[in-house]
This record gives C-alpha cells, sequence and structure tokens, in this order.
C-alpha cells in the first residue's frame, strides 16, 4: 500500500528565502486563501488542477510551486485540505502569533485598526502611534493611541518584530529608521515613497495608486489590441459576388 502518513516539513530544512522566487511566495498566500476558504465550505480534498483553475494557474504551476517546499499529496486523493493549510502556515511562518505595531493612525490607519482580516491569517495590531497630540490617548478600535516617543520601549518589551507605516510620504522614512532603530526586521509601507533601509530589513509597499496603474494599463492595452485588430479586419461586402441585383 502506498504511504498514508501526511506529509511533514522537517524543523530547519526550509528553502533559504534567496532560493525561492518572490513570486512563489505571493501565490503562496493565495493558496492558502483558497484553501481556508474551501475548508470552511466542508471540502476536504482538492487537486493541482482544480487549485489552479480556481486562481487562473496551470496544474503544473501549482506542483512546482509546491516543490520549492517538499513533496505534498497523495496518488488518487490529492491535497488534503487542512494538512495542506498547515504545511503552508508553517512555509509562511503564520503558524504563530504577530504582534504588528503600526506609526500613523489617519483614516487609512483606522481602517486598518478595523480589518478583521489581519486575525484570521494570525496577525494583530498590538499597539498604534501617531505624532499628532490630537489622536495619542484615544482608542480606536479597542487600541490606545500612543506617543511615537513610546515606541522604542514597545518594540523592545515585547520583543515585536513587523511594523506597519501608514504615515504621509514626506515622514515615511524617519518613521522608518525610528522603527528599525527600535528592532522592527520587516516593514509594511502604506506611504507612496521608496524607503532606504539596511539590507537586512524586510520591505513591502502598498501603493493603491500602483495597483490601479497596472489596472488601467491592463484594460487600455486590452483596448488598444482589439481596436487594432478590428482595424486590420476587412470590410465584408454588402453584397456577395455573383449576387443579382434587385
Amino acid at each position: 500500500m502506498p504511504d498514508q502518513r501526511p506529509p511533514t516539513l522537517p524543523t530547519g530544512e526550509l528553502p533559504s528565502d534567496a532560493s525561492v522566487p518572490k513570486v512563489v511566495v505571493s501565490r503562496l498566500s493565495l493558496y492558502l486563501r483558497e484553501l481556508q476558504r474551501l475548508e470552511a465550505a466542508g471540502q476536504g480534498t482538492i487537486s493541482s488542477g482544480q487549485l489552479g483553475t480556481l486562481l487562473g494557474f496551470s496544474d503544473a504551476q501549482v506542483r512546482k510551486d509546491l516543490g520549492f517546499f517538499g513533496q505534498f499529496g497523495y496518488p488518487g486523493v490529492g491535497y488534503r485540505c487542512d494538512e495542506l493549510i498547515r504545511a503552508m502556515r508553517d512555509i509562511l511562518g503564520t503558524n504563530q502569533p504577530w504582534p504588528v505595531v503600526m506609526v500613523g493612525v489617519g483614516n487609512l490607519g483606522q481602517a486598518l485598526l478595523g480589518y478583521r482580516g489581519f486575525g484570521r491569517q494570525n496577525f494583530s495590531i498590538y499597539a498604534a502611534f501617531d505624532a499628532d497630540p490630537a489622536k495619542v490617548g484615544q482608542t480606536i478600535q479597542g487600541i490606545l493611541i500612543r506617543p511615537l516617543d513610546d515606541l522604542p520601549d514597545v518594540v523592545k518589551s515585547s520583543g515585536i518584530r513587523l511594523g506597519m507605516i501608514v504615515v504621509p510620504a514626506q515622514h515615511a522614512q524617519s518613521v522608518a529608521e525610528r522603527m528599525v532603530a527600535a528592532g522592527i526586521e520587516g516593514i509594511v509601507n502604506f506611504a507612496p515613497v521608496t524607503l532606504s533601509l539596511p539590507p537586512q530589513v524586510q520591505i513591502v509597499a502598498v501603493d493603491l495608486a500602483i495597483e490601479l496603474e497596472q489596472l488601467s494599463f491592463a484594460v487600455t492595452s486590452k483596448l488598444a489590441k482589439a481596436a487594432a485588430e478590428s482595424a486590420q479586419t476587412p470590410a465584408q461586402p454588402l453584397v456577395q459576388d455573383g449576387a443579382a441585383s434587385a
């Protein structure tokens, strides 16, 4: 009989981040979300072809992506959703809670404080900071807004390693430097500016305007292609050759 033991990821044998393309890690997050949705709907197993179809990828792409991290699945069964979810959480590091500090409690910051999706993936905004005295001392979504000067003590006393920057562009670099000095190792930057930080600090930029630009480019290109194809199509005669005139 084939081995029916669940696949495992031995501790310390994951590939280094340098050996895994970032686009693969991005797709892992998509796979995880889809598997969680399927499991919540009561589905126990799925094939690489089915998972790829749901997300617009080929089955070969799904298998290649997972192949960076080990062997998964069972012959004739496919992937067991619960096992693959656990394995992906191990890979992504979300099998443990991740407290996050956030600097900037404007409109976007307040919306992020209320976002429940963080908790479903084991992230939580542990503390929020702002330089505006009018905001300091307020409690928003159950989080006390603290002065920015408290950042180093909170980060060090709680061992926090992740941070989010949600401040105007002109303040983002200085806030990032204060985060790094406090011990933050990974930053999600919502400010529309490129940060210059030490190479050991991981940065993810989230610029919603850029995302919209990518969409507008895709739609514009599609329309331009359709227009070019239409212009190259020869006009059809109104009367077929050999047809008698009235």
